[in-house]
């Protein structure tokens, strides 16, 4: 059994409050490295990723991730980074958040490098060598799916439509896809959204250390790669995916893991209890977290009344 939907309130100034130290330091990186980029234009030729460039400043493989060329962009993975951060890292901890953003970061910018070189070499545009490529959309992506993993059934209100966590990362990747086909400076940003969300699918699925249930990744249906579309393409997509699983990221498992038999494969049904599990520890996390808000709230209001209180007990003693 899933944990109940829950949904974030949208109104309210306590909904932009209460960010973490990580994320707030990662935020005044991007905006920093923005006003860089602004002052000092040519900044971008070293830090952003231009495959033509890259061998010999593999740095930006780092970098570029945290470069945001435009006020629209920087603006939009500030406020992402604070509001997904917020809910992630009292879930994973500082040192885990920080961990997941480095390797999403890294390993994305690594298959867009790679994948600009095979295009260039397929299709001989000397554009895929020399646009720089930057943006922190990767990671953003990543935090979404995330979400999906641990709350899944969270509510998102957006434009006047409520729509579970789950299915952010695949509208964000439908809509990238399909703004790609009119807009042509879009082209730069979606193969950074589809690595991000893939990359980082591929850690929590099969690298996350899970101190709790004693093993790594996350081998439950609910977050299996079909989960990312709809049902009725699963029955095509799973043997597929099967396939690639073994190819790519199959790995022996210690017969001593709860949950699975000496051959390495799982119990019946283990996944998904560990995933509920999870979420439901995400659930009442998120819940207290709401709690603790609407405690402060009460408190602020009841504390100016307290004063007056006692003045009017130390009138009727005197």
């Amino acid at each position: 059994m899933t944990a109940p939907a829950a949904s974030i309130p949208a109104a309210g100034g306590r909904f932009f409050t209460g960010f973490t130290k990580l994320c707030k330091g990662l935020a005044v990186i991007l905006f920093l490295a923005h006003v860089l980029v602004q002052l000092f234009p040519s900044a971008a030729t070293y830090l952003a990723l231009i495959p033509s460039r890259t061998i010999p400043f593999a740095w930006n493989l780092l970098t570029a991730g945290y470069i945001e060329q435009t006020i629209p962009g920087v603006i939009v993975s500030i406020v992402g980074l604070l509001l997904l951060g917020k809910l992630l890292e009292p879930l994973w901890g500082s040192k885990e958040l920080l961990k997941f953003i480095f390797i999403v970061n890294l390993s994305t910018s690594v298959c867009v490098f790679i994948t600009a070189i095979v295009l260039y070499y397929v299709t001989q545009e000397e554009s895929y060598l020399y646009t720089p490529l930057s943006g922190f959309y990767g990671v953003l992506s990543g935090l979404l799916v995330g979400i999906k993993q641990i709350l899944p059934d969270l509510e998102l209100n957006l434009f006047l439509l409520k729509i579970k966590a789950k299915w952010i990362p695949s509208i964000v990747a439908l809509i990238s896809v399909a703004i790609s086909f009119f807009v042509k400076e879009s082209l730069s940003y979606l193969p950074i959204i589809l690595f991000g969300i893939y990359m980082s699918w591929i850690y929590l699925r099969y690298f996350q250390k899970r101190l709790e249930a004693g093993l790594k990744g996350d081998p439950s249906e609910e977050f299996s790669f079909s989960s990312f579309f709809p049902g009725f393409l699963r029955p095509i997509l799973d043997p597929v995916a099967s396939i690639f699983h073994k190819l790519l990221c199959g790995r022996s498992e210690r017969p001593q893991v709860t949950g699975q038999t000496l051959d390495g494969s799982q119990f019946p049904g283990s996944g998904s209890i560990e995933a509920n599990r999870r979420r439901e520890r995400g659930q009442r996390a998120l819940e207290q977290r709401l709690a603790e808000k609407l405690a402060a709230v009460k408190s602020s209001e009841s504390t100016p009344q307290q004063p007056q209180h006692q003045q009017e007990d130390v009138s009727e003693k005197v």
